[in-house]
């Protein structure tokens, strides 16, 4: 593994416009300057052997997660995930029935000389999709035809839909965004999903998670044409949709109108689950020791937030990294993670996004920043594998 430099290509702004990519707010260099937030100017540089321990760590974590969820839904440890009493035994039921998911990422600190490390997964809504599944394909393919590259993303995405298009309660799909989005990446990231169902052969319906209706007397979720909800996809937080009104509507009324990603996820998408992995599996390869709400015997940690996002609220605690971040999470508790910085690259520091679809490893997204927390001010970078 490797950072490489590499020319852009003359029109790249266009092409990754024309490809969808019409959102991200400017990244920040070493300096603090702006830095496109896509960023072909770099590249990372794996061999195939470091591709393939990568996926077996991805689909191993993976496995692993599941068998967390269930141990959680067997014993009711939900407290220690902050969620609502009223929600528990509606995650049970969502784990008990396998209502369908389709995909989630990890993000992982992996260095090209020993076994990927989960930060932690996001498994709820997962975003740098496109980038990392068209935009950085259409890259390769141009500026290095002959080599290969880690992602199978839109063919394993057009797959799941094929595959759960069976166990929906219809072959029609809604795909909603929230329009409290500024900077559009919600709704082209809700877009592309939509078009990869369609290639799978669902009927696809797009529209605002706000216009979402509710039936008073056919106790049902509608669209604008007031017709049924059968099945909706979401890239909104199940811990923000339990604390609205319509909250307790959408968790009642499963499994009539399904949610994707399905309810359990919850389990999945909180930061509590690696204190429960580490619980499950001490001394794992793949885990840094994890503990919920105090620190245990680490000395050098990073105390993350249950639900933070884009890495807010974080406070590294180690001598000559300490680091903290803004935001408004944290009330929910925190987690306590070994630290172990990510690798540095050119002064650089790439976070490795590693994509799950149903449950196979599927492709490899990267962000880098010059800091030690992973933000809003990371930029999405490509990668290759060169022909051997």
């Amino acid at each position: 593994m490797h950072r490489e430099s590499s020319k852009p290509r003359p029109d790249w702004q266009k092409k990754i416009a024309e490809q969808g990519l019409v959102f991200g707010t400017p990244a920040r260099d070493k300096a603090g300057n702006q830095r496109p937030y896509w960023d072909e100017s770099v590249h990372y540089v794996f061999d195939i052997d470091e591709i393939l321990s990568l996926e077996a760590d991805v689909e191993l974590l993976h496995s692993m997660c599941l068998e967390a969820v269930d141990t959680v839904v067997t014993t009711e440890r939900y407290k220690d995930f902050g969620i609502p009493e009223w929600s528990w035994p509606h995650i049970a039921e969502s784990w008990r029935r396998h209502d369908p998911h389709v995909y989630g990422r990890f993000d992982l600190r992996y260095d090209g000389s020993g076994p990927a490390k989960m930060l932690e997964y996001n498994a709820d809504t997962p975003t740098s999709l496109l980038e990392a599944a068209v935009v950085q394909w259409f890259w390769k393919t141009e500026a290095f035809p002959d080599d290969d590259q880690w992602n199978s993303i839109h063919e394993k995405l057009v797959e799941r839909w094929t595959e759960i298009g069976d166990r929906l309660p219809s072959n029609e799909v809604h795909f909603t965004w929230s329009t409290a989005d500024p900077s559009g990446e919600d709704h082209v990231t809700t877009a592309y999903l939509q078009e990869t169902a369609a290639e799978g052969g669902l009927d696809t319906v797009g529209l605002a998670i706000e216009e979402i209706g509710w039936h008073s007397l056919l106790k049902r979720f509608v669209d604008l044409e007031e017709a049924p909800m059968n099945a909706i996809v979401k890239l909104y937080p199940w811990e923000w949709v339990i604390d609205e009104e319509f909250g307790k509507k959408a968790v009642e009324s499963l499994p009539q109108t399904l949610w994707i990603e399905p309810l359990w996820k919850m389990l999945l998408s909180n930061k509590a689950l690696l204190a429960i992995l580490w619980e499950m599996y001490p001394g794992h390869p793949n885990l840094l020791p994890a503990f919920l709400d105090q620190p245990g015997l680490l000395t050098e940690y990073v105390r993350k937030p249950r639900l933070g996002r884009e890495g807010a609220n974080i406070q590294i605690v180690a001598p000559g990294y300490e680091t903290q971040t803004g935001g408004v999470y944290g009330h929910e508790g925190f987690v306590y993670q070994a630290f172990d910085p990510l690798p540095e690259f050119d002064g650089f520091r790439p976070a490795l996004g590693a994509w799950i679809v149903g449950d196979s490893a599927a492709g490899l997204g990267i962000r880098e920043t010059a800091g030690l927390v992973t933000d809003d001010g990371a930029a999405f970078v490509p990668h290759r594998i060169p022909e051997s």
